[in-house]
């Protein structure tokens, strides 16, 4: 097996970056969902109420600065804020859990609220401040502003396998699903179909993952990511007939990274493009009819 795809997403629920190589930290990739948008209560948003956020393309500058471009064109810079530079702190959440970041300049809150709507954008200073849930997490993990862990892994064969299905159901020349749809930060090719919903320890390259809980999946997969126009049932429909774990319509597993033997700071590898995958430790502890 191999990995095929890296993808980064600076904002959460915004547009891709799809990199060679990525570092990797013990909260996800580097530069991988670092920013969110939070609304006025300081709940995170996403393209599950508001499908333009995933039409907002994304770059990271040298200097660290966030670059956002509308489909108009319009363009802004933003700088990274930071708590020791004095810049405000927001308290927000993402799903039940509240944790602190640090607001942009008011100038992107001004852009933010022309494009897509009355949001803060704000900046996750510090990735040691939010825990990963300790029913699946061990003491010290810790994740960004993902939905709930370092890394999602897909898996090219199980996207196949979802797309025979459909098709088998819908017959309709419907062109098969884009694993953009999914969201991933790794996507792996050769194992065979669902085989990801059995592994428990994984190496990509060099560096080792626990495979902590299958990706329980809502509206944003039926969203077109390059249009952001909703397309309809699918994948939900055939997920929730073909493939429940843990009760919920499934796709991919979430991983968490292990961090090196003897390895002092927060840089724990990098992953390319091309790297061999092996699994460890396979016979995960959830069943295909949802228990």
């Amino acid at each position: 097996m191999q990995l095929t795809g890296l993808h980064v997403y600076p904002v959460k629920s915004m547009y891709r970056l799809n990199p060679e190589t990525a570092a990797v930290h013990p909260w996800g990739l580097a530069g991988d969902r670092r920013w969110m948008l939070a609304d006025p209560t300081g709940r995170f948003v996403s393209q599950r109420e508001n499908a333009a956020l995933g039409q907002i393309r994304v770059g990271l500058l040298p200097d660290g600065a966030l670059a956002l471009t509308a489909p108009d064109g319009s363009r802004i810079e933003v700088a990274a804020p930071s708590a020791p530079a004095g810049d405000p702190i927001a308290e927000v959440e993402v799903w039940g859990t509240r944790f602190r970041a640090v607001e942009a300049a008011k100038e992107a809150h001004l852009w933010i609220a022309e494009h897509l709507g009355d949001y803060r954008l704000v900046h996750l200073d510090d990735p040691r401040v939010r825990p990963v849930d300790p029913e699946y997490g061990a003491p010290g993990d810790t994740v960004s502003m993902a939905d709930g862990f370092p890394l999602l892994l897909t898996t090219t064969a199980s996207l196949d396998r979802l797309n025979e299905l459909i098709a088998a159901e819908e017959p309709d020349g419907r062109a098969p699903l884009p694993m953009e749809r999914f969201r991933p930060n790794v996507v792996v090719g050769g194992s065979a179909p669902w085989a990801e919903d059995g592994w428990r320890r994984i190496r990509i390259g060099a560096l080792t993952f626990r495979v902590v809980k299958p990706c329980g999946r809502c509206v944003i997969t039926t969203t077109d990511q390059e249009t952001g126009e909703r397309r309809g049932p699918e994948p939900l429909r055939t997920l929730a007939r073909h493939h429940k774990l843990l009760r919920k319509a499934a796709f991919g597993q979430n991983l968490i990274p292990e961090r090196p033997a003897g390895l002092d700071g927060d840089l724990l590898g990098t992953l390319r493009v091309g790297d061999d995958v092996e699994v460890l430790e396979d016979g995960a502890h959830w069943t295909a009819d949802g228990r």
